[in-house]
């Protein structure tokens, strides 16, 4: 590749001369948590941390929080040392897709460097495609990452604190930018854990381009580490939170099929109360709970924890350490909601941003609670969902102690086991016998599809009396449209 311009395949044998990255870029990234940074810092990527060309990268023996950015990256097509932000551009050569990958584990030992966190063998995959840099509007490029078909992340280089011109002309009056480096650009909001398994895929697009130029999808499949790293060579990596201990393996119960999580995902919580209430449930709302952010949705199947009201006795002997609470946190399963029963106790918080973090990482759907939440702009950027009574600045230890876990609770006024299913939005908290979800859902879905229908007839300029509910005309007539579909 030579010129300021190329466009093509990425050759994934190919290992750059630098690959430097920006360490936090979006607004999106901090705008429930902090401050935006008043300069662009950067840290190095070494050049073997390209991924391999069969797309796999190794979580490594006896880690488990490696975390998948998505990133916009950039390739230097001519010489840059000290040019100006006006000029910057037109020594990029292409834009591609990039995963920064890294381990939390060892972020702490590298003191801001990242060279083990970030720089391992496969951390930094790249493309597939290239997009010739002269084709498309800085400004306007967009970066998507999807986790399993998931999609958990996207933003544009509008919402980037520091523009890409500006940091190709600040790096290059300090360093020298050759044909060939990489920049990565920093990663919006949204980024999470990975496990074993897990399929992760980055595009970079501009979607208001001329053709739409795309990087097109670059996947990365997450593989099970085999090798552990040596204690008599280095610092062994310590988890995120040192306070949680050891994570269990993931939880063995019957987990919700991609099929009907999808269809769950799809239906409004108030088709579903409707559903349950021609089945005799009328107790399966969670009242007075109301989302963190607004626009959430939580689809997932319940992991249980109790608080019990604090008795300084019992709290000395439960609440301390290594308690309910924690454990729960640390147990949590892909696809899970953990359910916090606090008796509606809103004046102390159940959960911080901590442990929405722990939650976040293991992979949960998401955390409901009728009692308080704490560090809640912290807990709302990490981009857990989270449903509860309140926000609330005091520790759990003001009004509970942290019981058990794993049994019956009662959350919002309603009964919750283990297993059954949760399904959230602006409407409210459901829980679902998992034997009924499959029946209650496809019901509730086919329930849409008729009050759509009615709403268009109505939006047509017919009255409600014998549409809404149909009478056997309009009930023919609703027929005989969806057999012409």
């Amino acid at each position: 590749m030579t010129g300021a311009g190329a466009a093509g395949p990425w050759d994934a044998r190919r290992r750059p001369g630098k690959i430097i990255a920006v360490h936090v870029n979006y607004f999106s990234k901090v705008a429930k948590g902090g401050s935006p940074p008043e300069h662009p810092s950067y840290f190095l990527k070494p050049s073997s941390s390209v991924a391999s060309t069969d797309g796999r990268v190794e979580r490594p023996a006896g880690t488990e929080y490696l975390t998948c950015e998505g990133e916009i990256a950039l390739v230097v097509g001519t010489t840059a040392r000290r040019v100006s932000r006006a000029a910057a551009w037109s020594h990029v050569a292409s834009v591609t897709a990039a995963n920064d990958l890294g381990l939390l584990e060892l972020r702490a030992q590298d003191g801001g460097s990242n060279l083990r966190s970030k720089g391992g063998d496969g951390f930094t995959p790249l493309g597939p495609s290239l997009i010739d840099a002269r084709t498309v509007d800085p400004a306007a490029l967009r970066v998507r990452t999807w986790v399993n078909g998931d999609l958990t992340q996207e933003d544009t280089s509008a919402g980037m604190i520091f523009p890409l011109e500006q940091i190709i002309a600040d790096l290059s009056q300090h360093l020298t930018l050759d044909e060939g480096d990489v920049i990565l650009t920093g990663t919006p909001a949204g980024s999470r854990g990975v496990a074993p398994g897990d399929v992760v895929e980055v595009e970079v697009d501009a979607p208001a381009g001329r053709g739409k130029p795309t990087s097109h999808r670059l996947r990365t499949t997450v593989a099970a580490g085999q090798v552990p790293f040596d204690s008599a060579l280095g610092a062994l990596p310590e988890p995120f939170d040192s306070q949680l201990g050891a994570s269990p393996e993931a939880s063995d119960r019957p987990a919700l099929s991609p099929q009907l999580r999808d269809k769950l995902s799809r239906a409004p919580v108030a088709g579903l109360s409707a559903q349950l209430r021609k089945r005799g449930l009328n107790n399966v709302t969670l009242d007075g709970l109301a989302p963190l952010s607004a626009g959430t949705k939580i689809v997932g199947t319940a992991r249980t924890l109790r608080f019990l009201p604090n008795r300084e006795d019992l709290f000395a002997a439960h609440g301390g350490g290594y308690n309910a609470q924690k454990q729960t946190f640390d147990a949590v399963a892909p696809g899970e909601v953990v359910v916090i029963e606090a008796r509606g106790e809103r004046d102390a918080a159940t959960l911080g941003d901590v442990l929405a973090m722990r939650a976040h990482v293991r992979g949960a759907a998401g955390i409901v609670t009728d009692g308080g939440v704490r560090d809640s702009e912290a807990v709302a950027a990490i981009g857990i969902p989270v449903f509860s009574a309140g926000n609330h600045p005091a520790v759990l230890g003001r009004r509970h102690v942290a019981w058990d876990q794993d049994l019956t609770i009662a959350c919002g006024g309603a009964a919750v086991q283990p297993g059954d299913v949760i399904v959230a939005d602006t409407d409210g908290v459901i829980v679902i016998p998992l034997p009924l979800a499959e029946e209650v859902v496809d019901a509730a879905l086919a329930q849409e599809d008729e009050d759509s229908w009615i709403a268009e007839q109505v939006k047509a300029g017919h009255p409600v009396k014998g549409l809404f509910p149909m009478n056997a005309q309009w009930r023919a007539r609703y027929e005989q449209w969806q057999e012409q579909r």
